[in-house]
């Protein structure tokens, strides 16, 4: 199946409204979709007989800045059996990053969505044990936002850079 049909097999088999855009230029080819209606369509991705995306490989966060006001979360999919990859991105706002999480639906959402809450402070509704997983869990701020600001002391300890 092209990345054509697979969008138009999400329009006609959910709405219109699931495809806010695409990216045909992104690696994999991309599509752009509303942050409420991300568990509907992920859930219909990965239990379609013509799709069976039973891989989810990658979730990334992404901090547009406090001009764009955004922040986006990109996660990437593959369909083993069909060998089709695809992204899905969905745009956040950055001062309350907040998103249902995937755990119900892939078990690799787990560590994936603890990492991109670690870095940038994305919070996963329903998650169920959204922590720190690379920082220490005293740490303060999210290191990969554009507006991080570095700790001079950790525990008393000059912190380097």
């Amino acid at each position: 199946m092209t990345f054509q049909e697979i969008v138009e097999h999400i329009k006609q088999s959910l709405a219109e409204e699931f495809v806010l855009s695409v990216n045909e230029q992104a690696s994999p080819k991309c599509i752009e979709v509303p942050a409420e209606k991300l568990v509907e369509l992920m859930a219909f991705l990965q239990s379609n007989d013509k799709l069976y995306f039973d891989s989810l490989s990658c979730i990334t966060g992404l901090d547009n800045g406090s001009e764009a006001g955004t922040m986006e979360v990109i996660y990437n999919l593959y369909s083993i059996p069909f060998n089709l990859h695809l992204m899905v991105k969905v745009t956040l706002d950055r001062e309350k990053p907040l998103i249902d999480s995937l755990c119900p639906l892939w078990k690799t959402a787990d560590w994936h969505e603890r990492e991109a809450y670690d870095m940038y402070g994305i919070h996963f509704n329903g998650h169920p044990d959204l922590r720190r997983i690379l920082m220490p869990a005293d740490w303060e701020g999210y290191p990969l936002r554009k507006d991080y600001e570095e700790q001079k002391y950790y525990h008393g300890v000059t912190v380097k850079y």
